[in-house]
């Protein structure tokens, strides 16, 4: 059980005890993001096994943990108490009977104030516009709550620093086809003394970023399609009337407009080229992504399960 905290030191006993009662067969581990608070102490006191990793932000604690620890079956749950523990049991036992590669805890708010109607909102928006590009399989891309097979745990890349992990994960099992379900899960409100982590602008903005950073790296030829049809609609409007203008009078009195809509029309042919060039290249990435994740085992008959959190 593997959980990463950044000053959960209200909260963090609660969530080693919730789920040391569901998974009582479990290795605990807290892996402290550079807390300021007493998150270590508590944990350890609580009973889990304290690691830390100095670099901020939950990406980079994912990273870590994904590489240190080895189990056959990885349980990822938020360290604010707000996930429901009992869900865990059923979620480990989906992914290993049905030999899944992760199950998603999906989002029920059990009062309004557990999830807030602008979070609600923006991760609708924003796990439409990845369903849309990538697959519309997800109803809550954002939930911090998964359990992963080692396979994926172990050919997942893990380019994120933040909170955007989620919207890697999400991808990460898109791109590759692995196998996933959805389960819904309760979603409670935050402890009076505990404080969201989550900056509604500053983080949704990191994640619309990580998404186009990822349909530029995961889909080159359509991203760099659009970009053509941008760059040469933008060089029709200009170039047209000069054209238009020549051909009645035999001159080009624009001569700058007439450059630049040139530019634009080579640079929007250059766009589709470079795009055609990126796929091949993105086809061979894919390859070796399945590749890693066909070179671990299978997951083994008996069910050991690491929880990770944050």
């Amino acid at each position: 059980m593997l959980i990463p905290c950044f000053n959960e030191a209200a909260s963090i006993a609660g969530v080693v005890a919730s789920f040391r009662s569901q998974l009582p067969t479990a290795d605990i581990y807290v892996y402290d993001n550079a807390s300021t608070d007493a998150t270590a102490a508590v944990a350890s006191k609580a009973g889990a096994i304290v690691r830390r990793e100095v670099m901020p932000g939950k990406g980079n604690v994912v990273r870590r943990m994904f590489a240190d620890i080895d189990a056959d079956i990885y349980v990822m749950v938020d360290g604010d108490n707000t996930y429901d523990a009992t869900a865990a049991p059923g979620m480990v036992e989906r992914l290993h009977a049905e030999q899944l590669d992760m199950v998603v805890g999906a989002r029920v708010a059990v009062n309004v104030q557990s999830y807030r109607p602008g979070h609600r909102w923006g991760n609708k928006l924003l796990t439409g516009l990845v369903g849309s590009i990538f697959g519309n399989l997800f109803t809550d891309m954002l939930s911090g709550y998964r359990v992963f097979s080692r396979r994926f745990v172990k050919s997942f890349p893990a380019h994120s620093t933040g909170f955007e992990v989620e919207t890697e994960l999400t991808i990460h099992a898109l791109e590759l086809r692995l196998p996933f379900v959805e389960i819904s899960t309760d979603y409670y409100e935050r402890g009076n003394d505990s404080v969201s982590k989550l900056n509604t602008y500053g983080d949704g903005w990191r994640i619309l970023r990580t998404i186009v950073q990822m349909v530029r790296e995961e889909r080159p030829f359509q991203f760099f399609l659009v970009c053509s049809i941008i760059l040469a609609a933008t060089g029709i409007v200009l170039g047209l009337p000069v054209f238009v203008e020549f051909l009645h009078t035999g001159l080009v009195p624009r001569l700058p407009t007439a450059v630049l809509a040139t530019g634009l029309m080579l640079l929007a042919g250059l766009s589709v080229f470079s795009g055609l060039i990126l796929d091949s290249i993105r086809l061979g990435r894919l390859e070796t992504k399945r590749l890693n994740y066909l070179s671990q085992p299978v997951p083994a008959a008996v069910v050991s399960a690491a929880t990770i959190d944050q």
